[in-house]
């Protein structure tokens, strides 16, 4: 039984179906559920610090069960990005459009890049390619080089544009982390090139085809159906991206690791990313908030993924922090302690 508490990922989707049947109102229950709902829920159970044992471990990182959890995810989002594109060429006032479009940016972020992430980190070939089938969701394929070759060697580093610095708002990190994210996958994959011969401008250019797969998304999807419902998907995609962003914000926040004397940064340890044990948020997220241990040994499943005691806690799950972090002045108020404590502890442990 242990496996289907990841039923409870499938409740956004279900959210989503019913604001794109109901309409109406009900357009923005996914929102309402996501950052509402599940935000409060999570204030009422503490979080859940227990590990499983080494057997435990053992008995469930390979069972097939846990892989077709993340894997129906595809045909889900997909399924649900076809009715969108078929809701939007109706007429509907704009407050209510603006509440389908964020349903719609929740699955691109949801159910597109949050699995997009944990599959990307996979080795097999179909889960690969699963992967980029997430990200293409909401046009954010190169997330698929910068994270995997970039992020997880460069994070809480002043390289690292998805860390985010102590005292930087939400919205110059948005620009910030967007931009340089993407500037950063073509010089990944220039340099991979250059290391094995390649020419830069080819097909072994995964920049390069990347691109022409999600423009042709683009222009198919404004040749069928049109240039105003192409406009709602590119806003249903950037909300998908930019709930990326914001759990990236969250992420790291504040955090760095250290340099020696010859400038050489410290090995990535669970202190160097921000955890959330809040029951509610990694069932929902599949263990996205145990990020620590995930930055620690990225190739662990989501499902044996652990807590560190060493590791920064998030005072709750990741979609009340997501709130929190576009109310700067809260934000600030509640983080920045926290960092100046564990800075002045780590200060007196290595004096």
């Amino acid at each position: 039984m242990r496996p289907l508490k990841y039923l409870l990922s499938y409740t956004l989707p279900l959210t989503v179906a019913m604001a794109f049947w109901l309409q109406g109102p009900w357009a923005w229950l996914p929102l309402a559920y996501a950052f509402g709902f599940i935000p409060l829920i999570e204030l009422l159970f503490p979080p859940d610090p227990a590990n499983l044992s080494k057997a435990g471990e053992d008995l469930i990182k390979e069972s097939p069960l846990y892989d077709w959890f993340v894997y129906l995810t595809v045909p889900v989002l997909y399924l649900c990005l076809g009715w969108f594109l078929w809701l939007m060429q109706g007429e509907f006032p704009l407050w209510e459009r603006l509440g389908l479009v964020s349903a719609m940016g929740l699955m691109c972020g949801v159910f597109g890049i949050n699995v997009g992430h944990e599959l990307g980190h996979r080795r097999k070939r179909h889960e690969r390619l699963l992967a980029q089938l997430c990200l293409l969701s909401s046009q954010y394929l190169h997330f698929f080089i910068e994270h995997n070759r970039g992020h997880h060697q460069q994070v809480s580093t002043p390289n690292d544009p998805a860390s985010a610095r102590y005292g930087e708002w939400i919205f110059a990190f948005w620009v910030r982390s967007v931009t340089h994210s993407y500037l950063d996958a073509w010089a990944l994959e220039a340099k991979r090139l250059r290391l094995t011969g390649a020419r830069l401008l080819s097909w072994s250019n995964e920049m390069i085809r990347f691109t022409v797969v999600q423009a042709a998304m683009l222009a198919l999807i404004g040749w069928g159906l049109g240039p105003a419902v192409l406009g709602w998907y590119l806003a249903a995609a950037v909300f998908g991206f930019l709930l990326l962003e914001t759990v990236n914000y969250i992420e790291h926040y504040g955090l760095s690791r250290q340099q020696n004397e010859q400038g050489v940064y410290e090995k990535v340890r669970p202190e160097h990313s921000w955890n959330s044990d809040h029951v509610v948020g990694r069932l929902l997220l599949f263990e996205l908030s145990r990020h620590s241990d995930h930055h620690y040994i990225a190739a662990r499943k989501y499902q044996i993924l652990r807590h560190h005691d060493n590791s920064p806690q998030m005072p709750t799950g990741y979609p009340g922090m997501m709130v929190m972090a576009l109310i700067p002045p809260l934000w600030f108020s509640v983080m920045n302690p926290r960092i100046t404590s564990r800075t002045t502890i780590s200060h007196r442990q290595a004096t």
